[in-house]
């Protein structure tokens, strides 16, 4: 792994986008666990309800405050694409 590489843990990257976290979310873990440990990041995690379990309003809530484009009119499981996707 170069100095300069965007994830500093791809294998947990990897692994939290599988389970359907965000891009942003699933590196900004990754590099936390790599930097601080993978246990102390775990211990100060946590948990929010999966998106499938949002509202389409909340989710649209969501979008609009990552800035994301072409929300409105998008029903819930291209929301919950969009946002997994950014």
């Amino acid at each position: 792994m170069r100095q300069n590489d965007p994830i500093k843990n791809p294998d947990m990257y990897e692994e939290l986008r599988e389970e359907g976290a965000s891009k942003e979310k699933s590196a900004r873990i990754a590099n936390a666990a790599a930097q601080e440990g993978a246990d102390e990041v775990g211990r100060r995690g946590g948990h929010a309800p999966a998106y499938e379990e949002w509202t389409v309003e909340e989710l649209r809530d969501r979008a609009r405050e990552l800035d994301l484009s072409g929300y409105s009119d998008a029903t819930k499981d291209e929301l919950i694409g969009m946002l997994r996707n950014h």
